[in-house]
C-alpha cells in the first residue's frame, strides 16, 4: 500500500515558482528531482495552477435580494457611522445602493412595530373562537368514537350469546 505524502500550500507555490522560473537548460524532471517529488505530482500542480489562472474571478458581490437577514444586519452595523463618499465606496464594493440600505433599515425597524392594538385584539378574539370551536368538534368526535366502540363490543357479545359461543 502506497503512503501519500502531503505537501503544504507554501511548498507547492515555491515548487511552481521554481518550475516556471527555470532556465532553458533545466527540465521539469530535474526540478522534481531537486525537490525530491514525483514528476507526475509536479505536473499535476502545474495543471491545477493553469486552471486556476484561466478560471474567471468569482464576483465578490451578490445581488441585494440574495442577502440573508443576518448579512443585512451586519451591513447596517458596518455602515452606521459612514457618511458621504465613504458610504458610497462601501456600497460599490459590495454591490448595493444607499437606498437599499435605507430600505433594510426601515424593514428592521418596522418588524418591532405591532400595528393597531384594536386590530390585534380582534384577531386574538377570532383565534380564540376558532380554538373553542375546534375543541368542541374534537370532543364531539371523541364521544362518537367511544359510542361506536361500545356498540361494536355489545354487538360482538350479543352475537356470542346467540351463537352459543363462550368468551
Amino acid at each position: 500500500m502506497k503512503k501519500y505524502k502531503r505537501y503544504s500550500a507554501g511548498f507547492k507555490e515555491q515548487a511552481l515558482v521554481k518550475v516556471y522560473s527555470r532556465g532553458n537548460d533545466q527540465s521539469i524532471q530535474s526540478v522534481a528531482d531537486e525537490l525530491n517529488i514525483n514528476l507526475t505530482t509536479l505536473k499535476t500542480w502545474m495543471k491545477q495552477s493553469e486552471q486556476d489562472v484561466n478560471k474567471p474571478a468569482q464576483p465578490k458581490s451578490k445581488r441585494p435580494e440574495d442577502w440573508s437577514p443576518e448579512e443585512r444586519l451586519a451591513a447596517l452595523q458596518q455602515t452606521y457611522s459612514l457618511l458621504g463618499e465613504d458610504l458610497n465606496t462601501w456600497c460599490r464594493e459590495r454591490g448595493v445602493f444607499v437606498h437599499q440600505l435605507e430600505q433594510w433599515k426601515t424593514d428592521f425597524c418596522s418588524q418591532g412595530d405591532s400595528g393597531d392594538p384594536r386590530e390585534e385584539a380582534r384577531v386574538l378574539r377570532a383565534l380564540k373562537v376558532e380554538k373553542q370551536s375546534l375543541e368542541r368538534e374534537l370532543l364531539r368526535k371523541d364521544k362518537a368514537l367511544a359510542e361506536a366502540a361500545a356498540l361494536l363490543i355489545l354487538q360482538k357479545k350479543f352475537r356470542a350469546l346467540l351463537g352459543g359461543e363462550v368468551e
